[in-house]
């Protein structure tokens, strides 16, 4: 997505938008992938949640960082690749039913979101707000940890 009204409104404003149909297009784009949530192995703080194909889950396993299929863009996404802000692997988990994985990383930057926060820097988490009252309200960065 390009940066837009709707773009700001939606990584930045106070409404809540879910996408319900996420995994439809997913399943729409013909990818075969599983869901990745992402976990900083030292604070427990959940980074993000991602898609891995066979590409992806063997680069991360590979090179020991992070890696996910980029759904929107039909493209291997190597984390940091252009932010810097890379995650290195430090456990692979793998679910019961072997249909997701949980990467517990070590953050090797500024943050794992794609988003900035008012200060410049990459946040650290793309739980960076909570619904209250019914309205997005932004997290302070420092109550993150």
């Amino acid at each position: 997505m390009k940066d837009t009204p709707e773009k700001a409104r939606l990584e930045e404003g106070p409404d809540l938008l879910l996408d319900f149909d996420k995994l439809k297009k997913v399943a729409a784009s013909g990818a075969s992938v599983v869901p990745v949530a992402v976990q900083d192995a030292e604070s427990r703080e959940v980074l993000l949640v991602g898609y891995a194909n066979d590409a992806a889950f063997n680069y991360t396993v590979e090179h020991g960082v992070a890696a996910f299929w980029s759904t929107s863009r039909n493209e291997l996404w190597v984390k940091g690749a252009t932010s810097g802000d890379t995650l290195e692997i430090v456990d692979i988990r793998v679910n019961c039913e072997q249909n997701s994985l949980l990467y517990l990383v070590r953050l090797r930057g500024h943050g794992s979101c794609h988003t900035k926060g008012s200060d410049g820097k990459t946040r650290l988490s793309c739980y960076y707000r909570s619904l209250k009252e019914g309205r997005l309200k932004f997290v302070e960065r420092d109550s993150l940890r």
